[in-house]
């Protein structure tokens, strides 16, 4: 089984800046593409932005020039840094990954998507 944690949510004001982090942990054989999508009430769950297992890196149009993704493959981990806040990126942010648990799996170029739980972020004064 495979667990993915994200943590460094919070309150922040506009114009601040906060870092999630995403461990992803369990039967995990290869990574491929890392993700954080994100989900404001009343709204549909949007790709913010993707990290390849070769660290290409896409964003949203909304978050372009703010938020940068990375990861860290020998920990597991992606993270988004998110400078210039403003109040409509408030929502709660996911993680998203492309795993293969086994080098059979691996192989056959296969990959499950894992979700994590979720972290809130708000930005208001």
């Amino acid at each position: 089984q495979v667990q993915l944690v994200e943590s460094g949510g919070g309150l922040v004001q506009p114009g601040g800046s906060l870092t999630l982090s995403c461990a992803a942990s369990g039967s995990i054989f290869n990574i491929y593409a890392m993700r954080w999508y994100r989900q404001a009430p009343g709204n549909q769950r949007e790709l913010v932005a993707t990290i390849t297992s070769g660290v290409g890196t896409n964003y949203a149009d909304s978050v372009k020039g703010r938020f940068t993704i990375s990861r860290d493959n020998a920990k597991n981990t992606v993270y988004l840094r998110m400078n210039s806040l403003k109040p409509e990126d408030t929502a709660v942010y996911y993680c998203n990954a492309d795993i293969a648990s086994d080098r059979l799996t691996y192989s056959q170029g296969r990959a499950t998507a894992y979700w994590g739980q979720g972290t809130q972020v708000t930005v208001s004064s």
